[in-house]
């Protein structure tokens, strides 16, 4: 999936604006502009669109972690990814979210997507680990739709 998808769709739950997602960049120690981060929010199709690169990515999921939770100086450093996957992208909104497995499932379940709990947790392992499998786009698209909807839920017509 696109960085670009994940950002407007995290934009879009929590109601951000570019001002807002620059001071969660700058939680990072990241410096964007209003007008970058106005070009990696539009549509492939749109003029002005540019890819938005892994390492920001990367850096913007850690600063929804900060923005979310709260930053912990007693903490290490969360890591900086140079290849942003489906896999860390679901990770870091888990812990962002603060969301466990089970929570992970419900919102799958209540987008009609069928999964098991193991196959929900061999997503979070490592890549390395023999039982990890790899988090494909429509997992994702499924996540990210379910975590609107109970983050933002629809209006009663």
């Amino acid at each position: 999936m696109l960085n670009n998808d994940v950002l407007r769709n995290v934009r879009y739950m929590l109601n951000l604006n570019n001002e807002q997602m620059v001071a969660i960049l700058a939680l990072t120690g990241t410096e964007v502009l209003p007008a970058q981060i106005a070009t990696w929010v539009k549509k492939e199709d749109e003029e002005g669109f540019s890819n938005c690169p892994d390492i920001v990515m990367a850096q913007f999921l850690n600063g929804l972690i900060y923005f979310r939770r709260g930053k912990d100086e007693s903490k290490p450093e969360p890591k900086i990814e140079r290849k942003i996957t489906n896999n860390i992208v679901l990770k870091k909104l888990r812990i962002a979210f603060e969301l466990k497995s089970d929570d992970v499932l419900d919102i799958l379940t209540e987008q009609t997507f069928r999964i098991s709990m193991p196959e929900i947790t061999a997503m979070m392992r490592n890549p390395d680990h023999k039982n990890y499998r790899e988090c494909g786009d429509q997992f994702l698209r499924y996540f990210l739709r379910g975590l609107t909807q109970r983050i933002k839920p629809s209006k009663p017509e």
